[in-house]
């Protein structure tokens, strides 16, 4: 990535690969403290909806909404249905909270993959109620407390592996890594959702923006696509919305003004005006040939619902 970032002290990079091979390096030793001390961050948070979102709780039904619109779009335009005994991978789970509100209810079978053992545990004891249990027996069935980079999926498992607010945690060759080990886990014609924090590019503006504290890298679109091509991805749909930033962008924007976009901000009501953009990317293997056949209208892409 040759687009310059800064980090959450204010300090600038000429580019990405100087910033990596400052805190990361060729050491061992280094990249090994890069992921205990990302994880000791969040061992030291409370395992709450407020906690794993940053002390920003409350947006966590719009979030929840715009992935759910999101993914009905997908399943729509892949004429998925629901009751095909669908599988997912929930990446950075914390807690369980997309699994509860969302995946959980389009999928037959949720595997939970998070690092921190208690937002895992939480998760756990949440998801394995009898209420929950009980939807349509659409269940969280294997929760993995491993990080993302050790994690080797099960050969043709998932239709969907959701990755939420956690891959800015890997280094890019952790990134690529990740993906191409995950690869294995899709079934034919499976795919991966991301979504994640964007730190805008361009003129007057940051190709990526590293959090010193919990040791992660906001990316920018284009750095993004640069990493998707290295894992052979290919990017089927994106959506934009603007919506949470942690706790460290707040401070970050408070620190040094890196040419935030407030023109949108509008389109969220009720949210702090410290927004940035958040982009859901639906990313494939394959890209899926095109059919000629018309839509129906269905109940078969109908979530289950929690009673």
């Amino acid at each position: 990535m040759e687009s310059g970032g800064v980090d959450s002290e204010g300090r600038v990079f000429k580019n990405a690969a100087e910033m990596w091979a400052e805190h990361v390096g060729v050491e061992s030793q280094k990249r090994l403290d890069w992921y205990r001390n990302g994880v000791g961050y969040w061992q030291a948070v409370e395992a709450s909806v407020d906690g794993v979102l940053g002390g920003y709780g409350n947006v966590s039904d719009a979030d929840i909404t715009s992935s759910e619109a999101f993914l009905r779009t997908l399943f729509s335009d892949l004429h998925i249905t629901i009751n095909s005994q669908l599988v997912s991978l929930d990446c950075g789970s914390g807690i369980g909270r997309v699994t509860k509100n969302l995946l959980i209810r389009y999928f037959h079978q949720v595997d939970l993959l998070e690092p921190v053992s208690h937002f895992l545990e939480t998760a756990r004891q949440t998801l394995t109620s009898q209420a929950l249990a009980n939807v349509d027996h659409h269940k969280a069935l294997n929760f993995y407390c491993l990080p993302l980079q050790e994690f080797i999926p099960e050969p043709g498992r998932y239709d969907v592996i959701w990755i939420q607010w956690c891959i800015g945690h890997l280094t890019d060759d952790d990134f690529v890594s990740f993906f191409k080990n995950a690869k294995v886990g899709l079934k034919p014609g499976g795919f991966f959702i991301l979504k994640e924090n964007i730190a805008k590019s361009g003129k007057d503006h940051c190709g990526f923006v590293l959090d010193k504290e919990d040791c992660s890298v906001t990316r920018s679109d284009a750095y993004f696509k640069e990493l998707f091509r290295r894992c052979g991805l290919h990017v089927y749909k994106i959506k934009g919305r603007r919506l949470l930033v942690v706790a460290w962008w707040f401070r970050l924007v408070r620190d040094i003004d890196i040419g935030s976009d407030r023109a949108a901000e509008e389109d969220q009501k009720g949210f702090p005006q410290e927004l940035f953009a958040v982009k859901m990317y639906a990313l494939m293997t394959e890209l899926p040939k095109r059919s000629n056949q018309p839509r129906t209208r269905s109940r078969a892409n109908r979530p289950a619902v929690i009673k």
